[in-house]
């Protein structure tokens, strides 16, 4: 684990300073395809606690946050249903890259390029403390999952399907 020398500046960190939002900085050895169960690995946490930002677009194209446990897999037809549309489907990773202008593997949802709807699997809210993205890749942040309700204004889901 990289020890973090100095935290990045990014419009997610930006953003969470703008909304007086506290939170930790955790750096580590980004490996590409790794996903959730490699920054679990690196930040000794449960991968339940890592929360992955996902891009998915519904039928007409339209692009959407869905916020879930790194542990967990998005149920597309749940979160069409609930959602209230006909179908649901992750983003080609140029199209989410153009969307939030983050990378893949660095995607916050905070501070994104455009203003999306997000979407927040609701037992998120039952964890004390999560790491999501800093907006870098190899860079999470530590913060209280209820900044998520008040900055962002999510809708919450329950869309989770177990790994």
């Amino acid at each position: 684990m990289k020890k973090p020398e100095h935290a990045p500046e990014t419009p997610a960190t930006q953003f969470l300073k703008t909304h007086q939002v506290a939170f930790s900085n955790h750096l580590y050895t980004y490996e590409e395809h790794g996903g959730t169960r490699v920054s679990a690995r690196e930040l000794k946490v449960d991968e339940h606690a890592v929360i992955k930002t996902l891009v998915f677009a519904d039928e007409q194209a339209k692009p959407l946050i869905i916020l879930m446990h790194g542990d967990c897999k998005v149920s597309a037809k749940e979160l069409a249903r609930q959602a209230g549309c006909k179908k649901v489907e992750p983003c080609q990773p140029e199209a989410a890259t153009r969307h939030t202008g983050f990378l893949i593997g660095g995607t916050s949802p905070f501070g994104t390029k455009k203003t999306l709807p997000v979407f927040l699997e609701k037992s998120i809210l039952d964890l004390p403390l999560i790491y999501i993205n800093g907006g870098k890749r190899g860079y999470l942040v530590g913060i209280d999952p209820r900044e998520i309700v008040r900055t962002l204004k999510p809708t919450l889901v329950e869309v989770a399907l177990a790994s």
